[in-house]
């Protein structure tokens, strides 16, 4: 799905309420946006309303609500005076991302009745929330679903990444041709190297940092091999240069480093890489 060019505006129409609910504005988006949105904030600004609402309706530890809520503008947002602010409740839970709360035809003095879906999970350290409103015509599609829920804790996170990426790389050897090709260069033992993220990441956060290193230097082989020409992937030699630090490894630091420089085109060397590098010989 592309970005969107702009928000066409709302229809001059209000649909009538059905018994017991508010009347609904609808309004048409245009083709290249998603009408299902997810809100920012919800785990930031918004996170003590969040937590209010939840609370408030007796949600078990990880639950589901939907409800009405309402987009309102705020032009005395300090960071956005075009943000868009959905409430539910009197509870802030969110904003609008911002090239949608720009485009969108909302003016200061109204308000826009919208449903919301919030997903939740009480957790150690506090509740933790995302919500989604539906801004298309007809009933919500939504992508989740109390049995269907989305990924909310950090673990769940990571392991959805890591089954996207073996998704995409499926997907792309399943179509053949130069796609196919493409990935079985990267691949390091039947595995993408785009595979490899979570375990270097898992194995870090285990302080197995040797263990790290030999997936980290298998993913540099494998992401060069599959450059064509091109810089190869970066991540994998930073990842491999922070065990190196942390192992007060410093030769092995620069030689990794200069390895991604050696096989970038002269003009994709700049970035990161080379700025570690410099800092790091300028620290002799």
């Amino acid at each position: 799905m592309g970005l969107v060019d702009r928000i066409l505006g709302r229809r001059d129409r209000r649909q009538g309420a059905e018994p017991g609910r508010s009347p609904r504005i609808e309004f048409s988006v245009s083709i290249e946006v998603s009408p299902l949105v997810k809100l920012s904030g919800t785990t930031t600004v918004a996170a003590s309303a969040v937590e209010a609402l939840v609370k408030r309706h007796g949600i078990a530890r990880r639950a589901l609500l939907e409800a009405g809520s309402k987009l309102v503008r705020e032009p005395g947002n300090p960071v956005d005076p075009l943000a868009v602010a959905v409430w539910v409740e009197g509870e802030r839970v969110g904003y609008l991302p911002a090239y949608l709360a720009k485009e969108l035809p909302l003016g200061v003095d109204e308000s826009w009745p919208v449903p919301l879906q919030l997903f939740s999970v009480v957790q150690d350290h506090g509740i933790r929330g995302e919500a989604w409103v539906w801004l298309g015509e007809g009933p919500p599609r939504w992508e989740y679903s109390a049995a269907n829920p989305p990924p909310l804790t950090t673990e769940e996170k990571r392991a959805a990444e890591h089954r996207e990426r073996s998704e995409m790389v499926r997907r792309g050897i399943a179509e053949g041709g130069s796609r196919e090709r493409e990935l079985r260069a990267g691949m390091v033992n039947g595995v993408h190297y785009l595979e490899l993220v979570e375990p270097i990441k898992q194995l870090k956060r285990e302080g197995k940092l040797r263990e790290a290193l030999v997936l980290c230097y298998g993913a540099i082989e494998a992401a060069e091999r599959g450059a064509d020409g091109r810089e190869p992937a970066p991540w994998y030699t930073e990842q491999a240069a922070i065990v190196h630090r942390k192992l007060g490894e410093r030769d092995e630091e620069i030689a990794v480093l200069r390895r991604w420089i050696d096989c970038a085109p002269a003009d994709r060397r700049d970035g990161r890489i080379s700025e570690r590098l410099s800092k790091l010989l300028g620290s002799r």
